[in-house]
């Protein structure tokens, strides 16, 4: 008999895509309505949640005997399922090694703690042979990540840590560690021109990207970013969301990103 879950609500997009990267999509019975990881989840799937919002009698009448939710900002969501007699589990994981807990940890919880354990040795090999690539480099290039454009506001934990990992340093290490949008605002837009970004990435949570938008504020076309071309967007699926895709194809992209940038100003 499998005693595990047999009917999982993903809220967030990272346990979807984690649940189908170790073949156990067959577990699922609902996802958030933002998952874009694989594509094939948002045909398969009924979508029943936003992010901060869900709809309860939808999630209730797919029998679920497991939610899986992501930190404070869906404990409302999670309170009412638990009211109503829903098992949840809510994760807070917003560091690199917290995402590689949780998938160890979302791993057992369906029979695959080895098969996940295995993944976050390989994903841990990768960061490891990257840092020892960058520690070798003479120069590392300043790297300013903009998760909104209106108020800005900087990357948050995972994304700082994983630009660090790359062979970046993050101009704004300190806002990284506050887990609220809110906390990671940057009030004055000349703070960023005082720390002059070599490299600018932009992943403004879905919403497309345009330069002309951010290069328009007063003294921006002064940085060595707009000067050398050295600004680029990230697709919000592989940075924005804390899982497989951000430790792997996002990490792997930024590693591309920096190289580069070494390779022409490193010397």
């Amino acid at each position: 008999m499998d005693y595990y879950p047999q009917r999982i609500v993903c809220l967030t997009e990272e346990t979807t895509e984690l649940l189908y990267l170790i073949r156990e999509e067959k577990r699922i019975v609902g996802i958030s309505g933002f998952t874009v990881r694989p594509k094939r989840a948002r045909k398969e799937k009924p979508k029943v949640s936003a992010f901060i919002d869900a709809n309860i009698d939808e999630i209730l009448a797919l029998k679920p005997d497991l939610v899986i939710g992501f930190s404070d900002i869906q404990a409302e969501i999670a309170q009412e399922l638990i009211k109503r007699g829903i098992t949840v589990w809510v994760n807070n994981h917003r560091s690199v090694v917290e995402i590689l807990k949780m998938i160890v940890q979302l791993g057992a919880m369906v029979g695959r703690a080895e098969t996940c354990l295995n993944l976050v040795n390989h994903y841990q090999k990768r960061i490891l042979e990257i840092q020892e690539i960058t520690s070798k480099w003479k120069v590392k290039p300043k790297v300013y990540f903009e998760e909104w454009y209106d108020p800005l506001i900087c990357g948050i934990q995972w994304v700082s840590e994983l630009i660090e990992i790359a062979g970046g340093v993050d101009l704004f290490v300190e806002n990284g560690k506050e887990s609220l949008a809110k906390n990671r605002i940057i009030e004055n837009h000349q703070e960023v021109l005082q720390r002059d970004p070599d490299i600018i990435l932009v992943s403004w949570c879905g919403k497309k990207y345009k330069p002309n938008r951010m290069f328009q504020r007063d003294g921006w076309k002064e940085t060595k970013a707009f000067k050398n071309d050295a600004y680029y967007e990230i697709d919000s699926g592989i940075i924005l969301q804390p899982g497989p895709a951000s430790i792997s194809e996002g990490l792997e992209l930024l590693h591309k990103i920096f190289k580069d940038w070494v390779s022409k100003h490193g010397k």
